[in-house]
């Protein structure tokens, strides 16, 4: 038996040219998960990456991995035949806020609701780049683009909260350029099994630069961003925090040291709840909160490869390995003269 080959950032990078504009934050999400993948000590013949069509979708060709670059929103679809025909493989699944959520939407959520073993990441930039700066599902209302020449009228998607409601049982975000944060994100997605959603907010220097200016501002960031740590109180900024509003079920902010508002009065961090997580995951920064960042939600689950391995394996037991031609001539068949 040959030794274990330790691996490096240089073993996952391809001989292929990267080609994205310059500035996007493709280029900072690529290096994290190259850096990263050596970490979870994963062999590199086992490890898949899954896109679909945009600019994100690129990604398989800049990994030194397989890699499927499939159909417009497709992707899902895809990923989990993988998936189910080898267990043992490692899949990525890379999409972006058009490619995952208008054309691939309906196979995101069933993707989700089942709970496929997958690593699923969605760089959301607000915006169709690759076809050339149209609005996206996510794109924010009054978004001038040209495809909306008077500003969007349409109400954005809000990822993480279609994830929730999808039932996924991870569900993370955040931003693209901050590497050591994104790294441990990546790692957790990585440690959950089942259908495991990233939420990487990512800059289009082109079509719409600044997509998350009220969240990365390098001036005052502690006061838009609340990190999120299982079992921590929420707090932010210098002295914020948050709470649920008296007899109500609302998030509301609070300063500590104001009317006898102390850490005890935060609310604290629980990764398994789901209500708490989708309140976490619709705060509005247009009211003054902060976008909650890293874990929203983990509760793991029996996943849909594992159900469905089993199933095989009792209809196997009982019944033998199969017949395909006979089962081809059973039942309702005929003979056209």
């Amino acid at each position: 038996m040959s030794e274990h080959v330790k691996l490096t950032r240089k073993d996952f990078v391809s001989d292929q040219e990267v080609r994205w504009c310059p500035g996007c934050g493709d280029y900072a999400i690529l290096a994290t998960v190259q850096r990263m993948l050596p970490s979870l000590g994963v062999k590199r013949e086992n490890v898949v990456f899954v896109s679909g069509i945009g600019c994100s979708s690129r990604f398989p060709y800049y990994m030194n991995t397989y890699g499927f670059h499939t159909i417009h929103g497709r992707a899902p679809a895809f990923a989990t035949g993988i998936k189910l025909a080898n267990q043992e493989l490692d899949v990525w699944l890379v999409t972006g806020d058009g490619d995952g959520l208008s054309i691939g939407g309906n196979h995101l959520l069933h993707t989700l609701r089942r709970n496929v073993d997958l690593q699923i990441l969605l760089f959301n930039n607000r915006i169709y780049g690759l076809t050339k700066g149209q609005y996206s599902p996510t794109s924010l209302v009054g978004h001038v683009s040209p495809s909306t020449p008077a500003g969007s009228v349409d109400a954005p998607v809000l990822p993480a909260a279609f994830a929730l409601g999808s039932g996924a049982r991870f569900v993370a975000r955040c931003p693209d350029t901050i590497a050591k944060k994104l790294s441990p994100v990546l790692v957790r997605a990585h440690e959950h099994r089942g259908a495991s959603f990233v939420e990487i907010l990512q800059n289009c220097v082109v079509f719409n630069d600044a997509a998350w200016a009220g969240v990365d501002d390098k001036k005052g960031v502690s006061d838009h961003q609340l990190w999120l740590e299982h079992g921590q109180p929420m707090r932010f900024g210098t002295n914020r925090g948050l709470r649920l509003r008296s007899q109500s079920l609302e998030l509301e902010i609070v300063t500590l040291g104001e009317d006898g508002i102390d850490e005890a009065d935060l609310l604290v961090h629980d990764e398994r709840n789901r209500s708490l997580a989708f309140l976490l995951a619709t705060m509005d920064p247009a009211r003054g909160f902060p976008t909650a960042l890293g874990v929203l939600y983990c509760d793991p689950a029996t996943t849909f490869d594992e159900m469905h391995a089993r199933q095989l394996d009792t209809a196997q037991t009982g019944g033998g390995p199969g017949d395909l031609q006979k089962l081809l001539l059973s039942g309702h068949t005929w003979t056209v003269e």
